[in-house]
């Protein structure tokens, strides 16, 4: 409990709430264990709860009405929360969150929350900043689009992930990093081969090794 009610208050959405506040929805909330593949909840579902990530990792997909394609749009990693959506506009899942690894997941329902905004509207000044800090990520995301090829959007993504580290193990399979991406896997297996013949990745199997980072970065522009 102790533990919830810490990771709880480090989030942006219920920063600015008392413990005795955050107790409550600690209180209400349940842990949800999954594997990996595990489906939290559909894109049109109906919501009724919000998540905070305990460990492990969660995508968050819009996949596409016409061949079904995925695009990973978000990863949700320990202390993120996610799912808030929906409490504020009554609107149905606007994407899927999948466990791409065995992970566990705070789900709070959304009533002792809304209860808890009611009595103390000053919080919602929260809930202002974390969209926000959604419509910049998006704003990104969209430049991104625009403005990079996808051998630069590769090279971006691949920093992301490698989250300051030079070594590290892709936490995504292939298929998934091209959904982040955002084109097909052929392709994107066309820029990870290019930076290692350029000799500024290695490559074995998942693991990752940055040997130019400078050079990544400058392509990640």
């Amino acid at each position: 409990m102790t533990d919830h009610i810490e990771r709880l208050s480090r989030t942006s959405f219920f920063a600015d709430a008392a413990p005795d506040m955050l107790e409550r929805v600690a209180l209400a909330g349940h842990e949800r264990s999954l594997t990996r593949g595990d489906v939290l909840f559909e894109e049109g579902d109906p919501p009724d709860a919000l998540y905070l990530v305990v460990h492990g990792r969660i995508a968050i997909a819009m996949s596409s009405p016409v061949d079904r394609r995925e695009s990973v749009v978000a990863l949700m990693e320990p202390g993120d929360l996610f799912g808030e959506l929906g409490m504020l506009d009554d609107g149905p899942r606007s994407a899927m969150a999948r466990a791409l690894e065995p992970s566990t997941v705070l789900e709070v329902p959304f009533e002792p929350v809304l209860e808890l905004f009611h009595e103390h509207p000053r919080l919602l000044w929260n809930v202002t900043r974390l969209l926000a800090t959604r419509l910049r990520v998006m704003d990104e995301v969209l430049a991104d689009s625009v403005f990079l090829d996808v051998t630069g959007r590769t090279a971006k993504r691949l920093l992301e992930l490698a989250n300051g580290s030079d070594a590290f193990q892709l936490p995504v399979t292939q298929e998934e990093l091209a959904g982040m991406v955002g084109a097909s896997r052929e392709r994107v297996n066309k820029a990870i081969a290019s930076f290692i013949k350029l000799g500024w990745l290695e490559q074995h199997e998942r693991n990752y090794h940055i040997v130019q980072r400078d050079r990544l970065e400058l392509r990640a522009r």
